[in-house]
């Protein structure tokens, strides 16, 4: 399973951004797809997960109601709109995928995930 990251930039505060996780490879075996976000001097964070089951998603609650993520429907590419952004969500993105049918208080956690990609910087700021 291969994963490549886009669609960062800089924006302003309020301001909204996409960012879209194409996922190639042995696709019918990743069970979910996160992003995760890392600003300099800072632990990776859980930011948001869609699960092949039943097409759940599920957030950080620092970006609940503000970011949505979703699939398409080929389910090879995973997408996290982002809006009312802030300061705070200045970060360096990356989408990961999972083989496992982790239960849910599993989901940010970063071991859990077997596949990542390169990453996107996501930069907030007036």
């Amino acid at each position: 399973v291969q994963l490549q990251a886009s669609g960062g930039g800089l924006v302003q505060p309020g301001g909204s951004l996409r960012l879209s996780c194409a996922v190639s490879g042995r696709t019918s075996s990743v069970w979910t797809v996160s992003w995760f976000r890392q600003a300099p001097g800072t632990a990776r964070e859980f930011v948001a997960a869609f699960r092949r089951s039943g097409s759940s998603t599920y957030y950080a609650a620092s970006v609940k109601g503000r970011f949505i993520i979703s699939r398409d429907n080929a389910g090879n590419t995973v997408t996290l709109q982002m809006n009312s952004l802030k300061a705070e969500d200045t970060a360096f993105y990356y989408c990961a995928a999972s083989q496992s049918r982790m239960i849910q208080s599993s989901l940010a956690l970063g071991t859990m995930y077997e596949f990542w990609g390169q990453g996107t910087q996501v930069t907030v700021s007036s």
